[in-house]
C-alpha cells in the first residue's frame, strides 16, 4: 500500500509538471493599440472569429504598471501605451484580417494620440510577435495609405510583456452603458473613423 501511494506521488508529480497540451496552432494572438482600450477592446469583440479581447498595457518597461502610473515618466523604467490583446480562431481570420480590421476602427494618420485622447499612452501601435508579423504590418500599413491617400503614421514595433488592465476596465461598454457611449460619441472616434474610410469600414 505505501508503494503504491508513494508511485502515486511520484506520477502526480510529473503529470503536474507537464504542460496540459501542446500549444494550439489554430489559435493567433495580437497586440494592437489605437486609443482607449475600452473602445478597441469592443470593436474586436463584434469581430467574427476573436475569442477574446483584453484591455491592458504593453510597449513599456514598467513592471506590474496600473491605470495610475503606466503612462508615468519614472526614472529607468518606459511608460507603457493602452492596448487589447486579440485572440482569435486562425481558421475564420488570418493574422493580416485582423490588421485589416484594426486599421479600419482607429485613425492611421494620428501618431499623436487617437481621436479625443492626447499623447503617446494612446498612439497607434501594431506590435509584433515575429518577423512574419512585422512584415504582414508594414504591408498593411502601405495598403492603408494608398487606400485612404495619407500617410500612415502607425508603429510597427517588437512585442514586448503584457499586462491585463484592471477588472474594471474590462468590458466597460457592457458595464457602465452609458457612460462609454457618451465617452465614444463626445470623443468623435466613430465620426473621425467615418470621415477617413466612408463606405470601407469593415463592421
Amino acid at each position: 500500500m505505501k508503494n503504491i501511494i508513494v508511485f502515486l506521488g511520484v506520477l502526480f508529480a510529473v503529470l503536474a509538471s507537464t504542460p496540459i497540451q501542446a500549444e494550439d496552432k489554430t489559435m493567433g494572438r495580437a497586440i494592437l493599440a489605437g486609443g482607449c482600450f475600452w473602445c478597441l477592446q469592443s470593436d474586436f469583440l463584434k469581430l467574427d472569429g476573436v475569442t477574446s479581447a483584453v484591455s491592458g498595457y504593453s510597449g513599456g518597461t514598467i513592471p506590474n504598471p496600473t491605470y495610475e502610473n503606466y503612462h508615468d515618466d519614472i526614472p529607468q523604467y518606459a511608460p507603457h501605451v493602452e492596448v487589447v490583446q486579440v485572440d482569435f480562431n486562425t481558421s475564420k481570420l488570418s493574422y493580416e484580417a485582423v490588421l485589416d480590421y484594426f486599421f479600419r476602427h482607429i485613425d492611421p494618420t494620428d501618431n499623436g494620440g487617437q481621436f479625443c485622447d492626447r499623447g503617446a499612452a494612446y498612439r497607434p501601435v501594431v506590435y509584433y510577435g515575429s518577423e512574419a508579423e512585422r512584415i504582414t504590418a508594414e504591408r498593411k500599413k502601405a495598403e492603408v495609405a494608398k487606400l485612404i491617400g495619407q500617410p500612415v503614421r502607425v508603429d510597427v514595433l517588437p512585442a514586448t510583456p503584457f499586462w491585463a488592465a484592471e477588472d474594471y476596465h474590462q468590458n466597460y461598454h457592457l458595464k457602465n452603458p452609458v457612460r462609454y457611449k457618451y465617452y465614444r460619441w463626445n470623443c468623435g472616434r466613430d465620426q473621425k473613423v467615418q470621415a477617413i474610410w466612408g463606405g470601407m469600414i469593415q463592421e
